[in-house]
C-alpha cells in the first residue's frame, strides 16, 4: 500500500471542490475528508457547489458548509434546481459546472459517483469528466434504500474522533433528515468501520479514482 499525499504543487493552498446533488450529500459522502483536510490544511480554499435545495435545506447546507470546514477559504454555491429531476435539466447542470471549471482549479474534486443509483447524483457524477480534464476527480459513496455501494479503489483514514465529529455535525445542521430511517449514526459509523477495515484503519471514508497521473 502506498500513502499519497493531499499536497497542491509550489507554495499555493489545496484547493478543493465539494460537489453535490442535494444538501448533505457531500457531508454524508466525505465529511470526515473535508475535517480532516480542513485540520491538516488550515487557509485552504474550498468551492462548495450544491445544485438543488429548497430555502430550508439551502440554510442547512450553508451551516454544514462552515462547520465542515473550519478555518477554510470557503466560497459556497447554492443552486435551485429541481430535485429528483437533474436529468431533466442537464443543460443546466453542464451549464453550472462549465462555470465552475472557468473560474475555480481545483487540486482534488470530490463529487457523487456516475455509477450512483440516484439520477441527479448520477447526472452530475457523470458531467465531472468532461468539465474537469485535468484534476484528480474522487467519485464519493451515499448509502441509500438502492443498495448501490460498490468496491471502491481510493481511501481516506479517519481519526476516530473526526469520524464522530462528523455525525454530529450532521446531526446539528440537517435537523430536516432526522425522520429518515436510514439517517443515524449506526449508519455512517457502519459504513466509515466497514471501509476502515478495508484500507486497515478503524475508520474510513472511500471513493472510486477513474484516472490518476502521478507527477
Amino acid at each position: 500500500m502506498i500513502t499519497l499525499p493531499f499536497r497542491p504543487p509550489g507554495e499555493a493552498p489545496l484547493a478543493v471542490l465539494a460537489l453535490g446533488a442535494h444538501p448533505d450529500d457531500i457531508e454524508i459522502a466525505a465529511g470526515g475528508t473535508l475535517l480532516t483536510l480542513a485540520q491538516r490544511h488550515p487557509g485552504m480554499r474550498v468551492r462548495y457547489v450544491v445544485l438543488t435545495g429548497a430555502p430550508e435545506r439551502q440554510a442547512e447546507a450553508r451551516a454544514a458548509a462552515r462547520a465542515f470546514t473550519p478555518g477554510a477559504d470557503l466560497q459556497l454555491d447554492l443552486h435551485d434546481l429541481p430535485d429528483g429531476r437533474l436529468p431533466a435539466v442537464y443543460g443546466q447542470v453542464k451549464e453550472v459546472l462549465e462555470g465552475v471549471a472557468r473560474s475555480f482549479r481545483p487540486d482534488v474534486i470530490l463529487a457523487p459517483s456516475p455509477d450512483d443509483a440516484h439520477q441527479d447524483h448520477r447526472t452530475v457524477g457523470g458531467l465531472v469528466p468532461t468539465a474537469f480534464r485535468d484534476q484528480v476527480a474522487l467519485s464519493y459513496e451515499i448509502p441509500k434504500w438502492d443498495g448501490d455501494l460498490g468496491r471502491q479503489n481510493v481511501y481516506f483514514p479517519l481519526a476516530d474522533d473526526i469520524a464522530r465529529r462528523k455525525v454530529e455535525l450532521l446531526d446539528k445542521c440537517y435537523p430536516s433528515q432526522h425522520g429518515r430511517d436510514w439517517w443515524g449514526e449506526e449508519t455512517f459509523l457502519a459504513l466509515a468501520r466497514l471501509r476502515g477495515m478495508e484500507c486497515r484503519a478503524h475508520y474510513a471514508e472511500a471513493f472510486t479514482c477513474t484516472k490518476l497521473v502521478i507527477g
